[in-house]
């Protein structure tokens, strides 16, 4: 089940989204100009959880303090479908975020449950020397409020078993909560297997940050949920 679009008008346009989406495109683009020097702008520009809780910057080192690579990894990508992916949930779900807090509000916001989610995944990775990269646990925060704010905002998605393939239109709280039970269940079957992967749990992570900070953000206008 991929989302495709919601019917879910906004007042204002997507500046902060739109932006985010240029930029992740732009630095991925740069990863790629890199040739052989893309897996090392990974593990310099990455969230490694044993530097991070050791504070020892193992090389390749950056030359800034390494606390600000969980900035720096919300805008990195491994490959195009890890990009494409991600990009595509911002672009339905990010707008009518940032329509009821407002660009600088929801800029502060995607941010900020970025770090929340990378910090989840730390705390549950303490020793793994595998960079986090990827804007999906921001991104996860985006689809937390969402879930609150419009549950019952209709979802278009491709809807596929075996050899049927269908566009149907479903609530927003059955397509997110369909996606957060995948997470929860994908990150307690990773907890007995070392190595990188998917960060389930920056997933899990960034969707609580994004349920308990969306009335911290939201601006009091919006306040009229059903």
């Amino acid at each position: 089940m991929i989302p495709l679009k919601d019917d879910n008008p906004t007042r204002s346009w997507p500046l902060v989204t739109v932006g985010l989406i240029i930029v992740n495109v732009i630095v991925f683009l740069y990863q790629l100009s890199l040739g052989r020097g893309f897996g090392a702008f990974m593990f310099k520009m990455g969230a490694i959880p044993y530097e991070l809780t050791r504070f020892t910057d193992i090389d390749p080192q950056v030359a800034f303090p390494l606390p600000l690579t969980l900035l720096t990894s919300q805008f990195l990508h491994g490959g195009f479908l890890h990009l494409i992916g991600n990009m595509l949930y911002l672009w339905i779900f990010g707008d009518n975020i940032e329509d009821i807090m407002g660009h600088f509000r929801f800029f502060i916001f995607y941010l900020l449950c970025g770090i929340l989610a990378a910090t989840t995944h730390i705390l549950t990775n303490i020793n793994s020397e595998v960079p986090m990269v990827g804007a999906s646990g921001a991104i996860a925060g985006v689809l937390g409020a969402y879930l609150v704010r419009y549950p019952r905002a209709k979802v278009s998605v491709l809807f596929f078993f075996f050899f049927i393939i269908r566009i149907i239109k479903v609530p927003a709280m059955f397509v997110l909560g369909f996606w957060i039970v995948i997470q929860v269940l994908s990150g307690l079957g990773s907890l007995n297997v070392g190595g990188g992967g998917v960060a389930w749990f920056a997933h899990i992570g960034g969707f609580l940050a994004g349920i308990l900070l969306l009335k911290v953000f939201e601006r009091k206008s919006y306040r009229v949920y059903g």
